[in-house]
């Protein structure tokens, strides 16, 4: 048995800002409303995902992280996953590096290829196998080699009038703070917007993002948009941030795993506007069909229902759905298959409390970041210490 289900569709139609005192973020020469960023995510944000959310509003929508080295080498994976459709502008793609060479070469191919109109500098991420070989969250405490890949992505990526933006962490750890002297430098380098996560290195994902440490970075980066980043859950979350913090614009990352709709009630709260209502069950199985409709078109119908597995239980958070059918979305392998599956389930459920609040990854603080040998013995130094220090694949 099938079930036909009926996917809302949000009001995106221009607005403006219901508090005169948040404007449009700028990002160069676009102008963003809502001010609302939509962070790249490993195997999360590809196209069909980002179609999915730009449906419910408007925003900037950052493609997944692609590595530099994988980028410049045509590696055909990450040439796959540098794609973006006709409605994606600007087209938005984030790239992860430690050596300013390979970034510049990566930043040339942008250009010349006219691959993307915004590049994003990953210089937040947290995971061993990046911090290990020095990059991400681990590269600011390094000033020099910082400064240096900024502004050589800076001047190259200006010939062809395209914005670049940095996000970064706190810090390694609390003994390890880097997030002002590198709002600085970035700034001082020429990138269009920072963003912080308000969060170190060591804390991963675990605890609660320090809002404050955004309200000291846009006390410090006068020049330039900041944005704020971490346990923005709700559209109040998300203007509560600003109110608190003063920054420009909002980053939402783990959020949105399954509930693209966050960014018609981000959209509806930012222009002054009566948030929708939350959707019923019936209206949530409907979006994931949309989800696992989009992402058949992208990668092929198998391939895509194998990708879609990992968001089913962020969609289905807090919903009374039964072990057993949990268990089969977990192998599911057609859409008429995951049909049948969703008309079992009891749909007039309402949105439950319990989906409300943080989903995706949490977990624990890690007990130490994992650094490359002797990284943190002179902040200054600006070569690049491993000569495996770009992943050969992208992600993470």
């Amino acid at each position: 048995m099938s079930t036909t289900i009926e996917t809302p569709t949000a009001d995106v139609a221009a607005h403006g800002p219901a508090n005169p005192a948040i404007a449009p973020l700028q990002i160069g020469q676009y102008s963003v409303w809502p001010p609302v960023v939509l962070a790249p995510m490993a195997g999360i944000t590809n196209g069909s995902f980002r179609k999915l959310c730009r449906e419910f509003g408007a925003g900037l929508y950052v493609c997944e992280m692609v590595t530099t080295r994988a980028l410049v080498e045509r590696d055909p994976k990450t040439m796959d996953m540098v794609r973006f459709g006709p409605e994606e502008k600007p087209r938005s793609l984030q790239l992860y590096g430690v050596d300013p060479v390979v970034v510049g070469r990566a930043v040339s191919m942008v250009v010349d290829d006219n691959l993307a109109d915004h590049i994003d500098l990953n210089f937040g991420c947290p995971v061993p196998k990046v911090t290990r070989r020095g990059g991400g969250s681990a590269l600011p405490y390094k000033r020099k080699l910082f400064e240096s890949i900024v502004s050589t992505a800076v001047r190259i990526a200006s010939t062809a009038n395209i914005p670049v933006t940095i996000k970064m962490r706190i810090g390694i750890d609390p003994e390890h703070i880097t997030y002002l002297n590198a709002g600085r430098i970035a700034a001082d380098s020429g990138v269009a917007a920072v963003a912080l996560h308000g969060r170190t290195a060591i804390q991963h994902y675990s605890g609660s993002a320090d809002w404050s440490a955004i309200s000291r970075l846009k006390e410090a980066v006068t020049t330039v948009p900041v944005l704020g980043n971490g346990d923005i859950f709700a559209a109040g979350d998300a203007l509560a941030m600003m109110e608190q913090t003063g920054c420009d614009g909002v980053v939402v990352g783990r959020g949105c795993q399954g509930r693209p709709w966050l960014f018609a009630e981000l959209a509806a709260a930012f222009d002054g506007r009566t948030l929708p209502t939350p959707p019923d069950l019936r209206a949530v199985a409907g979006i994931l069909q949309r989800h696992a409709q989009l992402l058949g078109e992208e990668m092929g119908a198998d391939r895509g229902m194998r990708d879609m597995r990992k968001h089913f239980a962020w969609y289905l958070k807090g919903f009374a759905v039964g072990g057993e059918i949990r268990a089969a979305l977990g192998t599911v392998s057609s859409m008429p298959e995951l049909q049948d599956l969703l008309s079992r389930m009891d749909l007039d459920q309402p949105y439950p409390q319990a989906a409300e609040g943080p989903r995706g990854r949490q977990g624990t603080a890690q007990r130490r970041v994992h650094l490359p040998e002797g990284w943190l013995d002179d902040p200054e130094e600006d070569v690049v210490v491993a000569k495996d220090a770009e992943l050969d694949i992208s992600g993470g």
